[in-house]
């Protein structure tokens, strides 16, 4: 693979730098860019321009609403936008359940769902994770029984860490819909309105004081047998495509390229012996290993998006982009916290959601960074943990 950029490749760069630039709003960069916490608003607002100009997903199939760019110009798109500070779109609609959609849905689900996808009329979450079935998802419990005239389902059981669900207007869930076939075999894809009797959505506060994840439970909730995507019971067909996708999109080299440059500023901030932090062998050492692993993952990356462009869908290497990419995320934050030392400790919950301009403690940038480690430990956990992920690579790449 050639990796230089040709002369096009550079013209469209600075074609998505300059309208990025002159587009984005100033107030969502800086929470960003400052590791602060964007709310619902910022982010509809952000995906509704990106609508306007026709780049909220530039990954679709043209005949979908996409832009047609190819996998090197979708690469320049993602690290121009973690360049900036740009939020990016909520991946459970566009990157999720979109693709499920496109490849197995029906007409009509087509054509209702994925302009409302596109321009984010409808705010999606995911409903896979259960109590007790989390990287073992075909255990999934939750039931959806036919009514006698066969028109809908009736879904009872609970899901969990269903992110940002609270704001949701559909979730996508994996329903058993038959008990008696193997695990793997008996379970539904459905797509179910928020608003639909019957549904409790209870928060789960994080360890980082934030309200991102949830319980959903559903108590004899009705959906139309017309919301079930594909046939019945061949849902775990679905749920490993969509999962595929959703690996890929984890491995987020174009904000991890961003964060190191964070790191490097911060370290040379601080002092250690007279010298900034940066200068200190030991220290330096591992800001370096980091940045070797982070260019052999955007490699890797460049290497299955150009796979992708020429019709071949993500496979035992979106485990890879996961394991790896999740790992650099967590080192980011650990070396970040590291850096900073013990101005980290405060837990400035205020600053973060924006109620005030600067931290208690006067160090802004380091205001946000203990509750930025403990959310990333769950990077290598979602999407199926990273152990998973390793069973995986070994079963379709060494047939063990």
């Amino acid at each position: 693979m050639d990796l230089n950029y040709s002369a096009a490749d550079n013209a469209f760069r600075q074609e998505v730098r300059s309208w990025l630039e002159a587009n984005l709003p100033a107030e969502i960069s800086e929470k960003v860019l400052n590791h602060r916490r964007p709310n619902r608003d910022d982010l509809v607002r952000w995906h509704k321009i990106l609508a306007g100009k026709g780049w909220s997903v530039p990954h679709w199939p043209v005949e979908f609403g996409g832009t047609g760019w190819n996998a090197t110009q979708r690469h320049i798109w993602d690290e121009e936008n973690a360049r900036v500070g740009a939020p990016g779109v909520l991946p459970f609609g566009v990157a999720m359940v979109a693709p499920v959609i496109m490849k197995y849905g029906n007409a009509e689900q087509k054509s209702y769902y994925l302009p409302r996808i596109l321009d984010c009329t409808d705010w999606w979450c995911q409903g896979y994770s259960e109590p007790g079935s989390g990287s073992d998802l075909a255990s999934l419990k939750t039931r959806a029984e036919l009514t006698s005239d066969g028109k809908h389902y009736i879904v009872n059981g609970q899901k969990t860490w269903t992110t940002l669900g609270q704001h949701a207007d559909m979730i996508f869930c994996l329903v058993r819909t038959d008990p008696e076939a193997k695990k793997q075999e008996g379970i539904s894809f459905l797509l179910i309105d928020m608003k639909t009797p019957g549904i409790t959505v209870r928060p789960i506060i994080m360890l980082d004081e934030e309200h991102e994840v949830n319980e959903v439970f559903f108590d004899n909730v009705k959906v139309p047998v017309e919301n079930r995507v594909g046939e019945e019971n061949r849902g775990w067909t679905y749920a490993k495509y969509l999962l595929g996708h959703e690996r890929t999109g984890i491995a987020r080299v174009g904000n991890s390229k961003r964060e190191l440059g964070f790191l490097k500023r911060v370290a040379r901030q601080q002092q250690k012996n007279g010298k900034p932090l940066l200068a200190d062998p030991v220290f330096g050492a591992k800001v370096a290993a980091l940045e070797i692993e982070l260019m052999a993952l955007e490699i890797t990356v460049l290497r299955v998006v150009s796979s992708e462009a020429a019709g071949k869908g993500p496979g035992p290497e979106a485990s890879m982009l996961k394991i790896k990419g999740t790992e650099i995320q967590q080192m980011l934050t650990e070396l970040m916290v590291e850096a900073v030392g013990p101005y980290a400790q405060p837990f400035d919950t205020a600053y973060l959601e924006c109620e005030h301009d600067h931290a208690v403690t006067g160090y802004d940038d380091a205001a946000p960074l203990a509750a930025y480690y403990f959310n990333y430990r769950k990077t290598s956990i979602y999407g199926g943990s990273n152990e998973i992920q390793k069973n995986i690579i070994s079963q379709m790449i060494l047939g063990l």
